[in-house]
């Protein structure tokens, strides 16, 4: 099967190219307008490159055209410039050396709509569609083990995140032995990963993905690949998580200087915040300044429409500003990381100040939503004109850059974590029933599941379970299940927790050999996160090991560091990742109000793990928690559930969504109230016919119903 993938290049001849390979029936991946890559004194764009064990590496030079007698020696200069660009990019990586040889030589072939016929003292390759089959079957073939590293040094994925060098691992079979051989093997990406990074649609792009499955690099590679491509164009990616702005800004710089060997120009490649604040732009910010407007901050918005509604309060705002003045546009391209945290009003903000053709790119993962904001589909989401009509309307169509990707396969998390996180982000095993579930039964299939049993229709029974081809093979040949994920038995308060928490981390270092910057310790609490962290970084000094708060006693825009542990709260912990990953105080997830968000959080808090995870928590309520986490390993990480009607999954939204402050506060107080008098009854202090009778008949008939229809 032949993988194409769409860059920016397009033409009459691209199509001529493009309908003559695919006649040949060839396996391997051919790309249009892609790679850049440089040369003595520029950087080029490879028209066309195809990748196969047949016929090697094919560079095809499609712009070029013979109109005189000079055409020829220019023709000649181009292939040979093609011919050292692409070679001086595959001598870099050793791995496509036989010792001192490059076991892979690639061919540069001029692509011409009429067969044409180079005079004698001219050395190039000339074909056209009826010769083209001819003119490949010249070039030698290279051998199976070759294809791997050679996409691997076009696609930059293991230059551009290169891994840690781990030299003080000793032992073959330490978690930090197994971790080196994993990093090893991620080097490519995949077709998703390719389209998703590669392809650029003139229409908005989403980009669908769960955690672990490549949206962050993605994101970066696409970004790197516009500004080399397009120097001119003002570009920028944004997010909702700080701790990113480092992340996104080394995989860019790397990226450029793979491609171009310089710096980019981050006057024209701009990462920014979503929000911004006094001293640092962010989107919102900068398109507040575009219209004069002075930018709000949390404190103005957090007053006016409550914590969890501040950032669309203030967005809305602008919006009628923006709507009511229309000004020049402020960016050429716009990329948008974790775009299930953000509000409809922004994209609607970002819509406004980009121009056509709408070069908006959105990526997001539903469960990893914090936030108080439903993820609407794109017709809905960039809003519609005065006739109804929605602004976007994304679609795939053959021959096209794709619109709309879902990166399917999981190279973080093992199988067994992400159905661990799955189970417990729906609520698939909890007693009174789901929390959530997509919307749409499809997705379960669309993120890499697979019916074992069952229908995936509403009101029907079914059980799915990861497929096995939608995660790399080196998990199950590294790592076992009841490692890979473990939950210790409810502590009896957090100082115990501390204790055993810390003990482990010194075995983690001293025996495991893992580093500190491959331990994450994740606090689903935010508001207690000083307070449970000082238990934890009590704990750790006794055995004479250093931790830090991220944000707090540490750099806000950094979270690991070589000599210390990282403690942090899933908002900051949100995008990054790391091997072995504590998560304390689970409980605060069982159960309570706004449980969609809890879920959500153990959900994230559970993917930030590339190879281990510990769940941990204290008392009754991490005990049910268990119960669930035991129940996702005995049916051997089959989830087994009941698709919710449409009525049901409005329900479980009503049931389990934020709620304000006030609303909040008046709940918790009801809950007091009612739990004094449980308490007053359970001790006799008042017998169960004290309670009038009609609120007795209202309690049994809610409790029955609730009863009865639990999912």
């Amino acid at each position: 099967m032949l993988d194409i993938v769409y860059g920016s290049v397009a033409s009459i001849a691209t199509s001529n190219l493009l309908d003559s390979i695919r006649s040949l029936n060839l396996d391997g991946t051919l790309y249009i307008g892609y790679p850049v890559v440089a040369s003595a004194d520029e950087s080029l764009t490879i028209d066309s490159l195809l990748i196969c064990q047949r016929h090697g590496v094919v560079v095809f030079d499609i712009s070029s055209a013979i109109n005189q007698a000079g055409d020829w020696s220019r023709l000649e200069e181009q292939q040979d410039d093609l011919y050292r660009a692409i070679l001086s990019k595959l001598s870099k990586h050793k791995k496509l050396f036989k010792r001192r040889d490059l076991a892979v030589s690639p061919n540069v072939v001029t692509f011409l709509p009429t067969p044409y016929q180079p005079p004698e003292d001219i050395e190039v390759t000339i074909a056209c569609s009826a010769n083209l089959a001819s003119v490949l079957s010249e070039f030698d073939s290279i051998s199976p083990e070759y294809i791997k590293p050679v996409n691997a040094a076009l696609e930059r994925v293991s230059t551009i995140k290169p891994t840690k060098k781990r030299q003080s691992v000793k032992q073959s079979d330490s978690r930090g032995a197994k971790l080196k051989k994993i990093e090893e093997q991620i080097a490519n990406l995949d077709q998703w990963q390719k389209q998703a990074a590669i392809e650029s649609p003139d229409s908005p792009q989403r980009i669908r993905g769960l955690a672990g499955s490549g949206k962050t690099i993605v994101l970066a590679l696409k970004a790197a690949y516009w500004h080399t491509q397009h120097p001119d164009w003002t570009i920028a990616l944004t997010f909702h998580t700080r701790s990113l702005y480092q992340q996104f800004q080394d995989l860019i710089r790397r990226f450029c200087f793979e491609s171009i060997e310089d710096e980019p120009d981050w006057k024209k490649l701009k990462i920014i915040h979503s929000w911004g604040s006094s001293a640092e732009p962010g989107m919102y910010s900068e398109i507040a300044a575009l219209y004069s407007e002075d930018p709000k901050d949390f404190r103005y918005g957090k007053s006016k429409y409550s914590q969890s509604r501040a950032f669309e309060g203030i967005c809305r705002e602008l919006l009628e500003v923006v709507k009511e003045r229309k000004r020049e546009c402020l960016y050429d391209a716009v990329l948008i990381d974790e775009a299930q945290d953000l509000p409809i009003e922004f994209f609607q903000l970002v819509y406004e100040v980009v121009p056509e053709p709408k070069r908006i790119v959105f990526a997001y993962d539903d469960l990893q939503n914090l936030g108080s904001y439903a993820m609407l589909p794109p017709d809905k989401l960039f809003g519609t004109d005065e006739n109804g009509k929605p602004y976007v309307q994304l679609r795939n169509i053959e021959g096209e850059p794709k619109q709309d990707i879902v990166l399917q396969k999981c190279y973080r998390n093992t199988p067994w974590a992400l159905a661990t996180a799955h189970a417990l982000g729906f609520g698939i095993y909890r007693e009174d029933g789901l929390v959530q579930m997509f919307d749409d039964p499809g997705t379960w299939t669309q993120v890499g599941y697979e019916v074992i049993e069952g229908d995936l229709a509403p009101g029907k029974r079914v059980t799915v379970m990861r497929r096995k081809d939608y995660s790399p093979s080196f998990f199950e040949e590294k790592l076992k299940p009841e490692d890979a994920v473990y939950c210790a038995t409810a502590f009896e308060n957090q100082v115990q927790q501390a204790e055993w928490v810390a003990k482990n981390i010194q075995t983690n270092l001293q025996e495991d050999e893992l580093e500190a910057s491959d331990i994450l310790i994740i606090i689903p609490d935010a508001l207690k996160l000083s307070l449970e962290a000082s238990w934890v970084i009590q704990a750790l000094q006794n055995r004479g090991l250093k931790a830090h708060i991220a944000g707090k006693t540490s750099s806000k825009d950094r979270l690991f560091f070589d000599d210390s542990i990282a403690i942090t709260s899933i908002f900051r912990a949100k995008g990054n990742e790391a091997p072995m990953v504590y998560i304390l105080s689970s409980e605060y997830c069982f159960e309570g109000l706004e449980l969609a968000t809890k879920r959500n959080i153990l959900f994230t808090a559970i993917t930030r793990s590339r190879a281990w995870v510990r769940i941990c928590g204290c008392g009754s309520q991490m005990q049910g928690l268990k119960v669930e986490i035991d129940k996702v390993f005995g049916n051997q990480f089959k989830l087994s559930f009941t698709v919710p009607t449409e009525q049901q999954l409005d329900t479980m939204r009503r049931v389990n969504r934020d709620v304000t402050p006030g609303e909040k506060a008046k709940i918790e107080k009801d809950f007091s109230d009612l739990r004094r008098v449980a308490e007053r009854i359970q001790k006799g202090e008042v017998h169960i016919d004290n309670i009038p009778k009609d609120l007795r008949s209202m309690l049994s008939k809610a409790l029955r119903e609730k009863s009865e229809t639990n999912l």
